[in-house]
């Protein structure tokens, strides 16, 4: 595949796309879309939005996680799954249990109405992306972890971090 040719920034307002741009443009505007419609359709049957249904998932696959443990899962901030495991509580589909030996400790479960949920509800509960990545081999993640760094370069992006650990399921 031959290097993509950019217009620099003067001229990128006003000249058209370049093909080969306008190419990856497309297939960038496919994956987004595919999120989105597996967003909304889970969203619709579950009533839960895409992190919220994968943060259920996990706890109920793995029995007694802990909080810590889930935002590794799911590669977000703790803080994030905290508000996640909260909504959830709320809603009645996972209950938290005090460790006996550590109180600081919280222990996650789902509920019955929160497995019954999952029963009800078509995956991947991860997501559509998550899923799909995780089904690449590693060659091809390397690349598209070069590649895709340099995107990031190209947008100027300062502050990755945060960003990098916001499911796209979240507003």
């Amino acid at each position: 595949m031959s290097r993509l040719s950019l217009p620099s920034d003067s001229e990128s307002d006003s000249v058209a796309l370049a093909p080969e741009a306008a190419i990856v443009l497309r297939q960038f505007r496919v994956v987004f879309n595919a999120v989105k419609s597996h967003f909304q359709r889970v969203e619709s049957q579950s009533g839960l939005g895409g992190a919220q249904l994968w943060a259920l998932s996990i706890v109920s696959r793995h029995a007694g996680t802990e909080v810590g443990a889930l935002a590794h899962a799911m590669d977000i901030h703790q803080s994030t799954a905290s508000n996640l495991v909260r909504a959830l509580v709320k809603k009645g589909l996972i209950r938290s249990v005090r460790d006996e030996d550590d109180r600081r400790v919280v222990h996650l479960h789902a509920t019955p109405e929160g497995q019954a949920l999952l029963a009800n509800t078509h995956g991947p509960f991860a997501g559509l992306l998550p899923d799909a990545l995780q089904r690449l081999d590693a060659d091809t993640l390397a690349r598209l972890h070069a590649d895709l760094g340099q995107l990031i370069a190209q947008l100027g992006v300062e502050e990755v971090g945060a960003a990098a650990q916001t499911p796209l399921a979240e507003p």
